[in-house]
């Protein structure tokens, strides 16, 4: 007990560290201690290592691609003693330029997620990549919440052991469109249920913390994710940010939410699927007038776009927007109680 009162004498610092000591260290998926690994980094003690992997930031990794702003919110150090752990991690990893052949043989390791339609797998180049964020816009009834739902069961068709997350904004998640799907798949619908977890986010600040969080997930709980989805990406933005005024505003919060999504994507090497809604622009007479929300900001971070639409005979239509090495081009599929399959 006397040593307790001398803990609390030297500092906050101190009763930290003790109760740090008596917690065992994380370890990481090399075996290396998480928090030790931390503790190299300039200025950095056990309740400030803490912190991070508590944050989600336990490498050094993690923390080389971290913003200043960032690593201040969590710990309350400095702008300057921010940087500093930044640089060192930096240095550390001995980041810099690296051949093409060493992306080429990193990318390898790329995964495609089936979407249930060869013409719709063959347009995005095999299917959903990993590490990259595939954006559906469409008008209502275009199915992006159903294209969705077939990613979902056929993801965990693919890989039996992952799990999937599913961010609801609209509350147009439906576990009965999961059994259906599944049970057309030959999967048993209970075991595909509980690989699904589902998170019903009431506002934009909830719905950037819910991406946020799904680090956690993975890192603590030891969930295999192969993808992440969002539906819809925009809606909450839209209703809570009326008027020009608040524009700049709105699309910096959007801005923050798509690299968080990137971040996750590429660190974790899993798909980001984002469902995302539509404006008839005013000025446009001939052709058609539909344009996705959220500007040139969503645009820019998303990997590949695609434009879903009504086609003939209850079909629908998927049009590549925009890719960095896929051609545009269309694919037309059917959406029935199986899912998404082809004509």
């Amino acid at each position: 007990m006397r040593r307790r009162q001398e803990t609390v004498l030297v500092g906050e610092e101190s009763i930290v560290g003790e109760e740090d000591m008596v917690k065992p260290a994380e370890k990481s998926v090399d075996g290396t201690e998480r928090g030790s690994e931390l503790e190299q980094l300039p200025g950095v003690g056990a309740a400030t290592a803490e912190k991070l992997m508590i944050g989600g930031y336990d490498t050094m990794l993690g923390i080389a691609v971290a913003t200043p702003g960032e690593l201040v919110e969590l710990t309350g150090v400095t702008e300057l003693a921010a940087r500093k752990m930044i640089q060192f991690a930096r240095d550390k990893l001995e980041m810099g330029f690296v051949s093409a052949e060493d992306v080429l043989v990193r990318r390898q390791g790329i995964e495609k997620i089936n979407s249930g339609s060869t013409a719709l797998d063959g347009l995005m180049g095999g299917g959903f990549e990993t590490g990259a964020i595939a954006e559906a816009y469409g008008a209502y009834g275009s199915g992006k919440t159903q294209l969705a739902h077939t990613l979902t069961v056929n993801c965990i068709r693919q890989y039996p052991e992952s799990c999937v997350i599913y961010i609801d904004t609209e509350s147009t998640f439906r576990p009965e469109r999961i059994v259906d799907i599944a049970k057309a798949q030959g999967l048993e619908p209970e075991k595909v249920l509980k690989q699904i977890k589902v998170a019903r986010a009431f506002n934009s600040d909830h719905q950037m913390l819910l991406a946020e969080k799904v680090e956690d997930l993975i890192k603590k709980q030891g969930l295999k994710v192969k993808l992440v989805i969002v539906d819809s990406l925009t809606a909450h933005f839209r209703a809570e940010f009326i008027g020009r005024g608040t524009l700049a505003d709105r699309q910096q919060k959007i801005n923050k939410h798509m690299h968080t999504l990137m971040r996750l994507a590429e660190l974790n090497n899993l798909c980001v699927y984002v469902t995302n809604q539509v404006m008839s622009k005013p000025d446009v007479f001939f052709g058609d007038p539909t344009e996705a929300i959220g500007g040139h900001v969503v645009a820019h971070a998303s990997t590949y776009r695609i434009y879903l639409r009504r086609g003939k005979k209850g079909t629908r239509v998927a049009k590549m927007i925009d890719s960095p090495s896929l051609p545009e081009g269309e694919a037309t599929f059917v959406l029935d109680t199986a899912g998404v399959r082809d004509v």
